[in-house]
């Protein structure tokens, strides 16, 4: 395990030789620090000079950027180290003088540690120069008070790094709106007031590449638009979105931490212009490879609106490498979405009243979600599996224990001739009807939950360890606090309706119907400690329930493990 939670990482190097060597330099630092990563660059500094070594201006050249993603991107291989490069001073292009810099500039999160790429001339890992590097390092930025160094390649004769493959991106980070030629050492445009949007879902390293472009950019104000509301709805896994709060919350923490001295102005995005559409101030947008044509929109927008056209600036996406299958092959928060299928995502219930011996799981979900296959898939695991439905048929049967409440309720005239309840002719009353609908619940619910636990008991004459309650109304019958965990199986309501159609034979506007009747997925997911999906293939969806299962088998009680 690392020693330090948070560490700074003072690049000294020239920045040609530095690129080749980023990705050994971040599995190294990543051995030692395992939250947060600040990363500072100041080229062709020395740190054996007598005096203190004092911060200077980074210009801003198109081979700056360039590092900046290959940081990033050589980042996203330790995916638990959040790595963030410090902008304060790199200063682009501009006819106005650059702002002050602040004498410490305060983080999120203070380093215990700061590291470098500095190579002294007598190889020691106790010389002035370590001395050289806390100094610089507490008189740039807050840091602990027990702060420690590291170099992490000391000797300068013989220092390299063990070499690691760094897939490079393509030479320019930025594609220009329009082609022309350009060297890394020309200097990037800097602008009074510029924009950025995105979803900004569980913030990645491809959201800090194009974040931090914006950031060079932007001299003195910032407009980031986070989509919300009706532009989340074709995401995929939408229920697993971070709430709008909480992605803000990090943008901010994220966007403080790497250029304090730029105002940031976080507004929810509803449609797809957002300010940078209307906003006369704004001078440029930058977008990524999949959103410039929405750029060029935006463009076309403002003209017709008698505005000028914002400065484009198009980023190149990241590669993700250890992409699956049914992944995108850049790094998304998509993917990291779909990788928390499956996994637990708040802290079980505790229930003592229920089995020692039994853990029981409450599968739910919208109608057409898959939710019977997944029970089919946890039942060929092992899973004892109790079915809402057969219940219901059950405690409806002459004789059983809802029948006799539900005919004084409703009236004989909803039975057959031979006794039974015609349940098209109940459901008809209730539909629609909340009253009605409430009285129904009120009788059937209790009754099923009676009956579902002597199911368990069963299951543990059985010696099952696993219960699954298989109900789509689990969390409307409060179903959940019998439960230990509740699992629900999610689907975008667009397929959820072609499934029922397709299975049902109804209608469009009747699937629709049954399905606003119904709790929605995002609802369910909000009280739910997995989530699984039906979206992909069936053997996507076999891996999923699998993974689950395993990751079950690890947290159940160390009495169930060993029954």
């Amino acid at each position: 395990m690392a020693a330090f939670r948070s560490g700074l990482l003072v690049l000294t190097a020239p920045l040609p030789a530095l690129a080749p060597r980023l990705a050994p330099l971040l599995s190294s630092a990543a051995r030692l620090v395992n939250r947060t990563l600040y990363v500072h660059l100041q080229p062709d500094l020395s740190l054996e000079s007598p005096p203190q070594p004092q911060p200077g201006q980074v210009p801003a050249t198109f081979e700056v950027l360039d590092v900046l993603s290959l940081l990033y991107a050589g980042a996203d291989r330790h995916r638990g180290l959040d790595v963030r490069v410090l902008l304060t001073n790199v200063q682009a292009k501009s006819a106005r003088p650059p702002a002050p810099a602040v004498s410490v500039q305060n983080l999120a999160h203070p380093p215990e540690v700061v590291l470098t790429d500095f190579q002294t001339r007598d190889g020691s890992q106790y010389n002035p120069v370590k001395q050289q590097l806390e100094r610089y390092a507490t008189s740039c930025y807050s840091c602990a008070p027990q702060l420690s160094s590291v170099l992490l390649c000391p000797d300068h004769g013989t220092g390299e790094l063990p070499a690691e493959p760094l897939d490079v991106p393509s030479p320019s980070t930025i594609r220009p709106a329009s082609p022309v030629t350009r060297s890394p050492k020309q200097a990037v445009r800097g602008y009074q007031r510029g924009a950025v949007g995105g979803t900004f879902d569980r913030l990645h390293n491809a959201h800090k590449v194009l974040l931090s472009v914006a950031c060079v950019l932007a001299q003195e104000q910032l407009v980031v638009g986070v989509a919300d509301k009706d532009l989340l709805k074709s995401k995929v896994l939408p229920e697993l979105l971070q709430t709008y709060a909480d992605r803000v919350e990090h943008l901010s923490e994220f966007l403080v931490d790497i250029k304090p001295s730029l105002n940031f102005d976080i507004i929810p995005l509803l449609d797809p212009y957002g300010p940078a559409g209307s906003d006369p101030l704004l001078q440029f947008l930058v977008v990524s490879e999949e959103t410039y044509r929405g750029g060029m929109a935006v463009n076309r927008f403002r003209l017709e609106h008698g505005l000028e056209e914002l400065a484009l600036y198009q980023i190149q996406l990241l590669k993700d490498q250890n992409h699956k299958e049914n992944e995108e092959d850049k790094v998304s928060s998509s993917s990291l979405r779909q990788r928390m299928l499956g996994t637990l995502l708040r802290p079980p219930n505790k229930r003592p009243e229920l089995p020692a011996c039994l853990y029981v799981l409450g599968l739910t979900g919208i109608s057409g979600s898959g939710k019977s296959s997944i029970a089919q898939r946890l039942r060929s695991l092992g899973a004892y599996v109790i079915d809402s439905d057969q219940l219901g048929h059950r405690a409806y049967a002459p004789g059983g224990p809802a029948y006799q409440p539900v005919v004084e309720a409703f009236g004989t005239d909803i039975l057959y001739k031979d006794g039974l309840i015609n349940r098209k002719v109940l459901g008809s009353r209730v539909f629609g009807n909340k009253k009605q609908l409430k009285v129904l619940t009120d009788i059937m619910w209790p009754v099923m939950a009676m009956l579902a636990r002597e199911e368990m008991d069963v299951a543990v004459a059985q010696g099952k360890r696993v219960c699954v309650i298989d109900a789509a109304v689990l969390l409307e019958a409060g179903w959940q606090d019998m439960v230990h965990e509740v699992w629900t199986v999610v689907i975008p309501e667009t397929e959820a309706v072609r499934r029922i159609m397709e299975r049902d034979g109804l209608s469009e506007a009747a699937a629709n119907s049954r399905l606003q009747s119904q709790m929605s997925g995002q609802r369910m997911v909000e009280q739910s400690h997995v989530v699984l999906s039906t979206l992909w293939e069936p053997q996507v969806t076999q891996q999923q329930v699998e993974r689950a299962w395993d990751l079950l088998q690890k947290r159940l009680p160390e009495t169930l493990r060993t029954h």
